[in-house]
């Protein structure tokens, strides 16, 4: 028994040995081919990465999904969050044909995202609606526009329910002061019978308002945000935590004079008198204390001529810069990060108009605008204010935000404003 053992360990060392003399006898180089490819190998595995065939499939006619989409909406619908900073409600934007319905596969879809793009929003979930586009989007601007003076944009990107009291003054307020002005109002909701129908009493009144929806195909070509916008619309941009509807109104209006030139105004926005005067001129929202100069700028009144080169500048900036986790990086802050650079530069004909101009009152005390009178002292002070504003401003921003559920005391200076702007002024204004 010891003899059979003691043989299975010679033959076992005999083995190891024969194997040994073997391995030394291959070269340096096969055991450094043998380790690449066992390196390339472990690497492989670790990183590749699966790509789908095709970023978009259209689907078919005949195929149940597409005719179920077609009967409740033939739009590409996007998720948007919310957050606390002023906000735009759920927005409808026209920029695919109605026959045409485009799904995501689902290696493109919300999932597939990094994780801070698929946090559930504080406030519930949003849409953003890609749907049928305006055609021929310039032929009716410029046919509508005809003659006129003064030419006016705002944009709407919300609901049709949401076109409320405060927006329709400031409508009125802007054909009080400009009678024959002419107003494009650039929105999807109220590019409808409903939505004419709310407009249909200023027309009725001899005054020129329409609204189209947006065709942000046209309006973007040969602008340095066309590209920007294609990434968009493939999926391939965070659109950040700030509603989408909101940074697309921040674009719309660049382009929006930039193609067409004019005066654009947001729809919280009270016109006291005519800006026919006014050419190529931005507001000032605060002032440096200390140096008099402004410290920060504002996008809610604009007045440039068509082909601006400042125009063409913040379009660029809002392309280059793009942040959709910051609310007014792409809006207030984009103008006064340009302004800041070309100031005093050849080529650039603007001005900057002082806060009165339009913000004669911070969006952090908008409250003393709804106010009534307190006592004697206070009421001094409001007729002081009212005086101010009535030498020193062309309109009055209400700051939406802060201010959208406040109801309008009897004596404010609010209630002064509409009593010297109304048109239709039988009406209740307390809800404004």
């Amino acid at each position: 028994m010891c003899d059979l053992a003691r043989s299975t360990i010679r033959t076992a060392r005999s083995v190891r040995r024969s194997v040994l003399d073997f391995l030394h006898l291959l070269p340096t180089s096969f055991f450094a081919l043998l380790l690449l490819l066992l390196l390339g190998y472990n690497a492989a595995s670790i990183f590749s990465v699966r790509v789908p065939s095709d970023p978009l499939q259209r689907l078919p006619p005949s195929s149940p999904s597409a005719s179920a989409s077609k009967m409740t909406s033939s739009n590409v619908m996007y998720a948007i969050r919310e957050e606390n900073p002023p906000l735009v409600s759920k927005t409808h934007l026209a920029l695919l044909q109605k026959d045409e319905i485009l799904v995501r596969p689902i290696n493109s879809s919300l999932a597939s995202r990094p994780e801070k793009w698929r946090r559930r929003p504080k406030h519930g979930p949003r849409t953003l609606r890609f749907g049928a586009q305006s055609r021929g989007f310039a032929a009716k601007v410029n046919n509508f526009f005809g003659t006129c003076k003064v030419r006016f944009f705002m944009t709407w990107i919300s609901p049709l329910e949401s076109f409320g009291e405060r927006e329709l003054f400031t409508v009125e307020s802007l054909f009080n002061s400009h009678p024959d002005g002419c107003l494009v109002i650039v929105s999807s909701s109220l590019d409808s019978n409903k939505g004419s129908g709310i407009l249909r009493p200023f027309r009725d009144k001899g005054h020129k308002v329409i609204a189209i929806s947006p065709n942000f195909g046209y309006l973007l070509k040969d602008t340095p945000a066309q590209l920007w916008f294609q990434r968009l619309r493939r999926g391939n941009l965070d659109p950040g935590e700030v509603a989408l509807g909101q940074n697309l109104s921040n674009l719309l209006r660049l382009v929006l004079l930039y193609k067409f030139g004019g005066v654009y105004i947001d729809t919280d926005v009270i016109v006291l008198k005519s800006l026919s005067q006014l050419r190529n001129v931005i507001g000032a929202q605060t002032l440096d204390l200390e140096t008099g100069n402004w410290s920060r700028l504002n996008n809610a009144v604009l007045v440039f001529d068509k082909s601006h080169p400042l125009l063409f500048k913040f379009i660029e900036e809002f392309a280059l810069t793009f942040d959709g986790n910051k609310w007014g990086h792409n809006g207030p802050y984009l103008v006064s990060r340009v302004i800041s650079r070309v100031s005093g530069r050849p080529g650039y004909n603007f001005a900057v108009l002082p806060p009165p101009a339009f913000y004669p009152v911070d969006w952090s005390r908008v409250r003393s605008l709804f106010r009534g009178p307190r006592g004697q002292l206070h009421s001094k002070w409001l007729h002081n204010k009212l005086r101010h504003i009535g030498r020193q401003s062309y309109a009055v921003h209400l700051w939406n935000k802060q201010s959208r559920k406040l109801r309008v005391e009897r004596g404010s200076i609010v209630d002064h404003l509409m009593l010297d702007c109304c048109i239709f002024c039988n009406k209740s204004v307390s809800n404004l």
